[in-house]
């Protein structure tokens, strides 16, 4: 996938956004050619340097960028010249999908072995051993508690974990290394 491509993707535009944040956007979204200091980066996109600097770092944090220090030999003050590195994107969105994939699966698994119990009055969801330990009554406002079914959820979360697979062309996460 070209450099272009990558950064018009709205999957790519997404993951982005959701490591920088709205006011780390503007630096990751428009990423220059070449090294840049975190000062210039400011002043061309209008940004306050903290701002900058805490998208830079998270950035760097998760491969997809990277700086080199270079000290001024007359004031002693060091200048970071940051790189971007956006071609590991597409294998750190695939890293994602599989935690994902393998979170949804454990909780499936969870939502499989429990029996829950429901406060109809403040929606607070007990297992079983809890809503036992309560007299099957809510510890908030007393009310009895009834059966759930989360078979719905369970459902839900079979189409997702299906799609995540078809995507990752994998059977089961559990196997993966």
């Amino acid at each position: 996938m070209a450099f272009e491509e990558l950064l018009n993707d709205p999957v790519i535009q997404k993951y982005l956004h959701e490591l920088v944040g709205p006011t780390g956007m503007p630096v990751a979204a428009a990423p220059p050619d070449g090294e840049v200091t975190d000062e210039e980066l400011a002043e061309e996109l209008g940004l306050e340097l903290n701002d900058v600097r805490r998208a830079l770092f998270i950035l760097y944090e998760n491969d997809l960028a990277s700086y080199r220090r270079l000290r001024d030999e007359d004031s002693g003050w060091l200048t970071y010249l940051w790189t971007f590195e956006y071609e590991h994107i597409p294998e750190k969105l695939e890293e994602e999908m599989y935690r994902l994939l393998e979170a949804l699966e454990e909780r499936r698994e969870y939502e499989v072995d429990n029996e829950f119990y429901l406060c109809p009055e403040e929606s607070i969801r007990f297992e079983f051993g809890e809503a036992m330990e309560f007299n099957f009554e809510c510890p908030s406002c007393g009310a009895s508690l009834e059966s759930m079914s989360n078979d719905q959820l369970i459902e839900a979360m079979d189409e997702r974990i299906e799609e995540l697979r078809e995507e990752l062309n994998v059977e089961h996460t559990r196997a993966r290394a």
